[in-house]
């Protein structure tokens, strides 16, 4: 056995104590993305936060610093309030921005429960304070939508049919149960069973379920009114192209909507809010759908949603108008560019009517289009075009599919570092109120340490 020279090796003591810098401030290099965020948030206006203590019990700790420490935490990919707690205590950069304190889990979670509709408000104050650095440009918009996993497991979801099925079993077991209860002779029941134990689980389990299809049947009632409108509007129509043609319209007439709950309808019992929907990949998990607004070049995100749709149709107005209520120091976006799950003429003419040119996929992009493809000549534009007909046009000429490239090059890559390099797949909260709150502070993190990489440049 060759034995080796202890000389080799570098010495190291675990018993020698060493001095630590005496303040806080000298434990980071100058140009760190701690230093960064608690900067930022040291100028934040958090006067409703602080006024929302009462002031008395035990002191509380700053929100200053636990917004603090959930914002770099959601920046660096720490979602977890216990990891966040065990971060104080790891970590020189959590410990820089905890001040060397180290507040429970407890306190984390419930100060982000507790403030979600305040720190969605200080999106907008990053987005000021982006515009003031020179780093954000609202000129193109990318419009994207990414499933992200809610705090539920598909396997909790329960279809309208079903949640019947269970409950006539659950009734009927409870009839059986009630019987051997009363019965004088016990000797029919089995060893370790408790007759109370086991009623009490399935009243349990039937107040879930009676309350689980009476929401099913709400939201069935509610869109039973939607749709019923649809389709007086089909009607409406159809009445008046007969009467302007004098002809009656081509295809069946639109069927009436079915009125109450569909034996597939869903229901999640964890989180019943959250939807089944398809994934990437293939196969359908218990999500939601996170829409981001993202600003071409810079890519911060400029407005941020959450829905219950699988699909993204339904999201263009919405998001214009989230980003029409921004403040007027952030200027105007010019153009709107989406994939073609956005596409309608409807929302073709709502950016039109909010002052924004779409470029909007009317179909599915091949990968690899032909060379001849790439470089031919545009068409003629078309005389006195619809908005629909006017962007088809727009999108088969050089400067239009230049700009619609960009598309690919920015909500894109933002969802994945989000996703992929940070690891948000999943919400931490439940409940769509909670999780819309959630994604905002994710994704104002997101600026944050992207305004940090582009002040460096």
């Amino acid at each position: 056995m060759t034995v080796v020279p202890m000389d080799n090796f570098r010495n190291f003591d675990r018993q020698t104590g060493f001095l630590l810098p005496p303040s806080v401030d000298d434990w980071l290099p100058e140009s760190h993305l701690a230093r960064f965020v608690a900067e930022v948030i040291d100028g934040f206006d958090l006067r409703t936060m602080i006024g929302s203590y009462r002031g008395s019990g035990s002191a509380a700790h700053h929100p200053r610093m636990l917004l603090g420490l959930l914002v770099y935490g959601y920046a660096t990919g720490v979602f977890s309030s216990r990891k966040l707690e065990r971060a104080t205590y790891d970590s020189v950069a959590f410990r820089f921005i905890a001040a060397n304190d180290h507040p429970d889990h407890d306190t984390i979670a419930s100060f982000r429960r507790r403030f979600l509709n305040e720190i969605e408000a200080l999106f907008v104050q990053v987005l000021l304070l982006a515009r003031e650095m020179g780093v954000l440009k609202m000129g193109t918009i990318g419009l994207d939508g990414t499933k992200i996993h809610a705090n539920a497991s598909r396997h909790s979801a329960l279809s309208y049919e079903h949640a019947g099925k269970i409950e006539a079993q659950l009734k009927a077991e409870v009839a059986d149960l009630m019987a051997k209860a009363e019965a004088a002779d016990a000797d029919d029941i089995p060893d370790g069973m408790s007759i109370p134990d086991e009623l009490a689980r399935r009243e349990e389990r039937l107040r879930k379920l009676v309350e689980a299809r009476a929401k099913m049947e709400a939201r069935a009632k509610e869109r039973h009114g939607r749709e019923l409108a649809e389709h007086e509007a089909k009607r409406a129509a159809r009445a008046a192209k007969t009467a302007a043609t004098g002809k009656k319209p081509g295809g069946k007439p639109p069927e009436p909507p079915t009125e109450g709950p569909l034996p597939n309808d869903q229901i999640n019992l964890t989180d019943e809010d959250s939807r089944i929907m398809p994934v990437a990949g293939g196969g359908f998990d218990q999500c939601y759908n996170a829409q981001a607004a993202v600003a071409a070049g810079s890519l911060l995100v400029v407005a941020a949603d959450v829905v219950q749709a699988p699909n993204d149709k339904r999201q263009v107005e919405p998001m214009l108008d989230k980003i029409g209520a921004l403040r007027e120091e952030l200027g105007d976006p010019e153009t709107l560019l989406a994939d073609t799950g956005y596409f309608s003429a409807a929302n073709v003419e709502a950016c039109k009517k909010a002052g924004i040119d779409p470029l909007i996929a009317m179909g599915r992009q091949p990968h690899h289009p032909p060379l001849a493809e790439r470089f031919e000549e545009a068409p003629p534009a078309p005389e006195n075009p619809t908005p629909v007909e006017a962007m088809a046009h727009r999108l088969k000429t050089p400067d239009g599919k230049k700009l619609y490239a960009l598309r690919k090059h920015t909500p894109e890559p933002v969802f994945g570092v989000i996703k992929s390099a940070l690891g948000f797949r999943q919400f931490s909260l439940r409940g769509l109120e909670k999780v819309r709150g959630e994604w905002s502070l994710m994704t104002m993190a997101w600026n944050l340490k992207r305004m940090f990489v582009l002040a460096a440049v």
